[in-house]
C-alpha cells in the first residue's frame, strides 16, 4: 500500500528560515531518508517551505478566491512529506517510530493510505480506469 506520512508544522517551523534550520535534524532525516530508499519504502520526500510562502485557493461554486500566508492554524498546516511503499500501516509505523524527531519541540507526523483504483469499485469505469493508467505511465517517463 502507498501512504502520505506528513510532518505536522510548529510555530518554529512556521518561523524558520534557511539559515536556522537545525543541521543535526537534517542529518539525521537524511539518514533516515536513506534507510527508507535503501528498503524501497521511499516512493517521495520533501519539505515545504513556512506557510507565508504560501496561498490557498478557495471556491464557493464558480468563484475562486486566493488567500495570501501565512495562516495562522499552525496546528493544521503541513510542514513537509514523505511517500511511502508500505505492506500495511503497521510497517508505516515501525517506520514512522525509526523517524527522529522532526522539530525539536513537540511536534507530529500523520500517516494517511492512498486511494488505489480498486479502491473505487464501480465509480471507476474501464474508460477512467485507462485514462488514469494511460497519465500514470506517462508520468513514469522520463523527461528528455
Amino acid at each position: 500500500m502507498r501512504c502520505m506520512v506528513m510532518v505536522r508544522a510548529t510555530a518554529e517551523s512556521e518561523t524558520q528560515t534557511a539559515d536556522t534550520i537545525d543541521t543535526k535534524i537534517m542529518a539525521a532525516m537524511g539518514r533516515f531518508n536513506e534507510a527508507l530508499a535503501k528498503a524501497g519504502v521511499l516512493l517521495a520526500g520533501e519539505g515545504l517551505r513556512p506557510s507565508r510562502d504560501g496561498k490557498r485557493m478557495r471556491f464557493a461554486g464558480t468563484s475562486r478566491l486566493v488567500i495570501d500566508g501565512p495562516f495562522t492554524e499552525t496546528r493544521e498546516l503541513i510542514a513537509g512529506f514523505w511517500l511511502w511503499q508500505v505492506r500495511s500501516m503497521d510497517e508505516a509505523l515501525e517506520w514512522a517510530h525509526r523517524c527522529p524527531a522532526p522539530f525539536a519541540g513537540e511536534c507530529e507526523i500523520e500517516i494517511r493510505p492512498l486511494y488505489e483504483m480498486e479502491d473505487f469499485g464501480d465509480a471507476m469505469t474501464p474508460e477512467t480506469r485507462a485514462s488514469e493508467t494511460a497519465l500514470r505511465e506517462h508520468l513514469a517517463r522520463p523527461t528528455p
